[in-house]
């Protein structure tokens, strides 16, 4: 079944910002991960409870480039922008995923009054090393559905299979422009930050760290150090489930719904 959204358009210092929207009750301010690819239809697991507000990056998915984004910096203060535009009338809620979740770490970090409680599902960021993410350039094309799920079905429909030459060009196209803009934000320090483990501190939210137990791109060995260092941490670990937690065992957003509630 098809899920449908609202567009919501904006100008976010000279970057049009796209921002999905879905459900009704208190918003849900989701930021995706590095690629697009798997689309937002999760969300209808969480819209019979919240507004789920999917924006895209500057430079990826829907919205627009941002040419003069030269790391988080940019990234941090276009979402804080975005949060001005959107003009809520309550404190949303936060909710990132893989880089998404970094950004979303960050965002908190120095802004955490301006959110509720906030979600980080396998979230990028940390580079420990005793707990090294895998490379993405060391995986070759044909073997990344078994990285981002742990049965790698879940994720074959998202990657062309050689039969829709337009659907495979512009699959090649949308990698291409989204690697550009991660590049960018990740042009002084890779994916993350140096000092990430000293900013978890300051988010004094509510926060739910989501994990697949069968991550092979973020190892879920690193979600006890996050939950660690952030104050008022609660782990959900998902069995079975590699990085594309959401999509793979989407029974997980019933308790992420029920976090988010309390």
């Amino acid at each position: 079944m098809s899920v449908t959204f609202e567009t919501l358009e904006y100008d976010v210092g000279a970057v049009h910002a796209v921002v999905k929207a879905i459900g009704a009750g208190k918003p849900v301010l989701f930021l995706h991960g590095a690629a697009t690819l798997e689309g937002f239809d999760f969300a209808a697991g969480l819209a019979d409870r919240f507004r789920v507000l999917l924006p895209s990056h500057p430079g990826m998915g829907f919205s627009g480039p941002d040419p003069h984004a030269a790391g988080m910096a940019d990234m941090l203060v276009h979402y804080l922008n975005l949060l001005d535009a959107l003009d809520l009338s309550e404190k949303p809620h936060l909710m990132g995923f893989s880089m998404g979740g970094w950004i979303a770490t960050e965002l908190a970090a120095i802004a955490r009054e301006r959110f509720d409680r906030v979600v980080l599902v396998a979230p990028a960021g940390l580079n420990d090393p005793a707990h090294p993410a895998t490379p993405l350039g060391d995986i070759v094309p044909q073997d990344f559905p078994a990285y981002l799920a742990h049965d790698p079905a879940v994720a074959l429909p998202y990657f062309p299979d050689g039969s829709d030459p337009a659907f495979a060009e512009a699959f090649g196209a949308d990698r291409a422009r989204e690697g550009e803009a991660v590049g960018r934000l990740c042009a002084p320090f890779g994916m993350g930050h140096p000092n990430l483990r000293r900013m978890l501190a300051r988010i004094t939210n509510p926060t739910l760290l989501v994990w697949g137990d069968e991550d092979r791109l973020l190892p879920a060995s690193q979600a006890p150090l996050w939950v660690e260092a952030l104050p008022d941490a609660t782990l959900l670990s998902v069995p079975g489930a590699g990085h594309l937690v959401l999509q793979e065992k989407p029974a997980a957003l019933t308790q992420i719904g029920d976090f988010l509630a309390a």
